[in-house]
């Protein structure tokens, strides 16, 4: 467990900790990356990999698997309705972010988050394997729906938000924010058609919550960042958007477990459902 005066600590585990509890029958490693090649290049020994667009998506319909589907993606990697699954990745827990924000999608509340991600873990110099494992099929018994209404924001919920005056945060980098980008270059598939932010919208970029190190900063910096910049109180009732969710579940993780907010809610349409939307209302500051 790590203490950095987060409101849940307990969510959050050292490098160390994983190496000391690899062999823990209850605990289920999971790697979730941007970059999908990563895993078998060498990934950490009991880890198993969760691709959030092959796995959690439906390949038809742009929304999420059915609870019936997650229960069966579960229990193929021996993960059971009471296991604890650590989720760890890429780009600072970009990606393990978004995939934890998934796994709550479906009730799922027995998840913590290893703080460095993959760069620490391999800065350290610790061991990585390529072999894939297998574990005895889980037992999962699905929820009877998404918490859909909890945790995740919807276009129609985020332009009343807006309209509300209610807080936004944009965590997009300022050249999207501005509307200088339609598109980042390294992602031409997510450019949109109109580039800027959703009226009242504060510009809060994900990666500030972090460290050179792919740590997450201490609850203090991150108040500073979240309160004292962009204005947010505790008891807020906040949306988070980026370009298609995954930024934005970084600082739904952040903004949730470790400063204490009850009320957040990924906006996981982000700016290529209201970029490309008609009638949709932008700003450009």
């Amino acid at each position: 467990m790590i203490d950095k005066n987060y409101a849940h600590p307990e969510v959050l585990v050292s490098t160390e900790w994983v190496a000391e509890h690899l062999a823990d029958p209850g605990l289920r490693l999971v790697e979730s990356n941007e970059d999908i090649l990563l895993y078998d290049m060498g990934h950490i020994q009991g880890a198993v990999h969760i691709d959030w667009r092959s796995d959690l998506q439906d390949q038809l319909i742009r929304d999420y698997i059915t609870p019936e589907k997650f229960a069966a993606l579960c229990e193929h990697h021996g993960i059971s309705n009471d296991t604890t699954v650590v989720f760890y990745g890429d780009k600072s827990n970009w990606w393990a972010c978004y995939a934890l924000w998934a796994f709550r999608l479906y009730g799922h509340t027995k998840v913590k988050v290893m703080d460095g991600g993959r760069e620490k873990w391999v800065a350290e110099g610790r061991h990585l394997t390529r072999a894939v494992p297998h574990f005895t099929k889980g037992t999962y018994r699905p929820a009877p729906e998404r918490l859909d209404a909890e945790i995740r924001a919807f276009f129609d919920q985020t332009l009343a938000h807006s309209k509300a005056g209610k807080p936004l945060i944009d965590v997009r980098s300022p050249g999207e924010f501005r509307g200088e980008l339609t598109h980042m270059p390294e992602y031409p598939q997510e450019g949109v058609l109109r580039g800027g932010h959703v009226p009242g919208a504060a510009s809060v970029p994900w990666k500030m919550a972090v460290n050179d190190d792919a740590t997450f900063k201490s609850a203090d910096e991150l108040r500073r960042i979240y309160e004292e910049e962009a204005g947010l109180r505790a008891g807020d009732d906040v949306i988070a958007y980026c370009r298609i969710g995954e930024r934005s579940s970084h600082t739904w993780f952040v903004l949730t477990y470790l400063l204490g907010y009850k009320n957040v809610r990924n906006y996981d349409g982000s700016w290529t459902e209201w970029g490309n939307r008609v009638g949709a209302p932008i700003e450009r500051n």
